[in-house]
């Protein structure tokens, strides 16, 4: 599966699936889930902030937040694909509003 740097076209048949795959990157303090969009991969990232904004204060590892709420994120990232509002580099950012 390739990562897509261009935006896939979203029609109603589109299928859109997360796999279990999540990272955290403390350079940029942004965490990601991935999602399969008719079988291209579509980066979601979330940043350390909105996780504290709408989760609460982070006592444990940001990647403990992001799978305790990842069902919630998961519909941002569906919302924000079915938009087609995606980033230059092809991902989605789940920004404030989107949760």
């Amino acid at each position: 599966m390739q990562l897509n740097r261009r935006r896939v076209s979203i029609t109603e048949n589109t299928v859109i699936q997360f796999p279990g795959y999540e990272s955290w990157n403390s350079m940029t303090s942004m965490a990601t889930v991935a999602a399969d969009v008719d079988k291209e991969r579509i980066l979601c990232r979330i940043s350390l902030e909105i996780l504290e904004e709408k989760f609460g204060t982070l006592e444990d590892p940001p990647m403990r937040s992001l799978v305790s709420h990842r069902a919630a994120i998961q519909v941002a990232a569906r919302k924000l694909i079915e938009n087609a509002a995606f980033e230059e580099d092809g991902s989605i950012l789940i920004r404030s509003g989107d949760i």
